[in-house]
């Protein structure tokens, strides 16, 4: 291991040791790296670095790419979180997620006979934010011309590129809701009225048209900056949001079975604005872990480790260890913890009073950990920071959702809905700069194709309750609690790595066992992204169906039969995954004092890939 000083310490003996083989190479070089959740992107994100870019013109290349390439984890009518660190200066949160539409309101869903926003359809959309957001970031710290930042993506789009098998898989499943319901995105998903094989070449010729009139928005202005900005507008108050205003009036199929008109208008998207925001972090054994705040699941991640510091003071650090029964245990427990107090307190803090130092009070902290006893806990326990009550969502197991589905509500496969992935992207430059960024929403199984602009619309609002009781009830304005979590690593203020992960509510508790494995474990990136994963679902989910799965842990099956029948034997409902199926992370640094980058990736899913030189 490295002695550097921004570098995790060495494995310490009591803790299992990284794997001895390796999925990838972890990649060292001193001109720039990136990383990314699909080769294309990636590979895009180094070609920019390769013809002088910054790490800010990388990462938007690489997400309009994203945008095309995986559209069933983000597009262009979604949103994204992102911590970025400018050589030389402190990080910031990157907030790309919209708020609920101005009609978005509890008593006009519920007059349409909803008792939940639905989990697919234009009714659970908030206001796109991706595109805006990557524009003002390129108009305000890169300096490439747009042009050339969108060439990658516009050429995929209009060209095609070979459809990934993942991409086929989430056709199929929803092919059905397609035919009967979603006309244009049959046309759009299966020309011709076929399913795409993996590897066809697919395209996506009006957002291809809609790249170009960006591009085209204001190339006769003076400036960089004012042609990037000719575009934002025609985003914000333009044809684009007039499109999809219009579009969204006409009633179509949501995945409560009925058919709805949206709410959302051009006035709402005129009304987007980015967020630049100070990250949350926390302090734990040196390395300060930053994080968006609590309109965002990222303080989760510092929530448990704080919980088990304390546990790890009165039970020793054999507790941290993310391969071991009493680890895997002690972790999961405290992520119950930490899970139950985000669902009862995290929202928007622009509109909320979330008492965000409270839960992160090491006393409160200790006051958590005392509540994990040997045994598995099939509760959902949220706590009272500061001696506050918290709100309880509704507890609905998988059984009884199931139930209420075979009633007569269409399946999840058919109505669009789904659990929640998405895409990330991290790059470093020779210049110091880091950035990780969570794209997502815009899902092609999220809403009808708009085939005016090219892009659906996402479903964040879904996220959002029906219950004026709840700190994140549906309201116009205000931002949907978001997943999306993108993490970065500190040194007395200078951070040295950018990692993240998609995976909705398994985010941030994939990305924890890296951060354990990094920190504690004195593992190198690739090692910690290839160790075995495992994650809890006794937790409310953030996407439908809404259910809370009481003791249940999934874990690879690489974690070994003695330590799984171990945590059946403490009461833990464990399902045995494959044994390369959880987490998709990549990471890129720095090793400031040896002089060298670094990057690693993800093998699962045959999608992930880092470069670098």
């Amino acid at each position: 291991m490295s002695t550097d000083a921004h570098a995790a310490p060495a494995t310490p003996s009591a803790f299992t040791p990284p794997p001895a083989d390796l999925t990838r190479p972890e990649l060292r070089g001193t001109f720039g790296m990136a990383a990314s959740t699909h080769w294309l992107a990636t590979a895009t994100a180094q070609s920019v670095l390769e013809r002088g870019g910054t790490a800010v013109d990388a990462a938007v290349a690489c997400a309009f790419v994203l945008h095309v390439v995986e559209p069933h984890l983000n597009g262009p009518g979604g949103d994204l979180t992102g911590i970025i660190a400018p050589a030389g200066e402190a990080p910031i949160v990157l907030a790309g997620q919209g708020a609920a539409p101005a009609a978005a309101t509890i008593e006009h869903y519920r007059a349409l006979g909803l008792d939940e926003v639905p989990g697919a359809g234009v009714l659970a959309a908030a206001v796109p934010g991706s595109v805006v957001t990557w524009l003002q970031l390129l108009a305000d710290r890169g300096t490439w011309e747009l042009r050339d930042v969108l060439a990658p993506a516009l050429g995929y789009a209009k060209n095609g590129h070979p459809v990934h098998p993942a991409v086929v898989r989430t056709i199929t499943a929803v092919a059905p809701l397609f035919e009967q319901h979603w006309r244009t995105s049959y046309d759009q998903w299966m020309p011709g009225g076929r399913i795409p094989e993996a590897g066809d070449m697919i395209r996506n010729e009006p957002w291809a048209a809609t790249l170009a009139r960006l591009i085209g928005a204001g190339e006769s202005n003076a400036t960089r900056e004012d042609r990037i900005h000719a575009a934002i507008g025609m985003c914000r108050g333009g044809a684009i949001a007039q499109a999809v205003e219009e579009f969204v009036q006409q009633p179509s199929r949501h995945s409560t079975g009925g058919d709805h008109a949206g709410v959302i208008t051009a006035a709402d998207m005129a009304g987007f604005a980015p967020g630049h925001e100070q990250p949350v972090s926390l302090t734990f054994r040196g390395v300060d872990v930053l994080k968006a705040g609590p309109w965002t699941q990222g303080p989760v991640m510092l929530q448990t480790l704080a919980i088990l510091e304390a546990r790890a003071v009165t039970h020793g650090d054999a507790v941290l260890d993310p391969s071991t029964e009493l680890g895997v245990h002690t972790i999961t427990e405290a992520l119950k913890l930490a899970l139950a107090d985000r669902d009862a307190w995290y929202a928007d803090p622009a509109a909320v009073d979330v008492p965000l130092d409270a839960l992160l009070d090491p006393s409160y902290a200790a006051e958590r950990a005392a509540l994990i006893t040997d045994t598995a806990s099939a509760e959902v326990r949220p706590g009272s920071p500061g001696g506050r009550t918290p709100w309880q969502p509704p507890i609905v197991s998988k059984d009884a959702a199931a139930a209420v589905a075979g009633a007569g509500e269409p399946t999840i496969d058919r109505s669009g809905r789904t659990r929640g992935d998405t895409c990330h992207l991290d790059v470093v430059d020779k210049w110091g700069t880091l950035i990780s960024v969570t794209p997502s929403g815009g899902w092609l199984q999220s809403s009808p194709f708009i085939p005016e602009v090219g892009f659906c619309l996402g479903t964040r609002a879904q996220m959002m309750w029906l219950d004026a009781a709840s700190p994140s009830a549906l309201t116009p304005g205000v931002r949907p609690r978001s997943t999306l979590s993108p993490t970065m690593l500190a040194r007395e203020g200078i951070p040295f790595e950018a990692l993240g992960t998609p995976g909705g509510d398994q985010q941030d508790q994939w990305q924890l066992l890296y951060v354990l494995r990094r920190i504690v474990g004195g593992y190198a990136p690739q090692a910690a992204i290839d160790a075995p994963m495992f994650h809890t679902d006794s937790l409310v989910a953030s996407f439908q169906p809404r259910t809370v799965q009481p003791a249940s842990l999934t874990v690879e099956s690489r974690l070994g039969t003695e330590v799984i029948e171990g945590l059946r034997a403490r009461g833990h409902d464990v399902t045995v995954a494959g044994p390369w199926t959880l987490g998709r992370l990549s990471a890129v640094g720095i090793e400031r004092s040896r002089g060298w980058m670094y990057a690693a990736a993800n093998s699962r899913g045959a999608q992930g890939y880092a470069a670098g030189r």
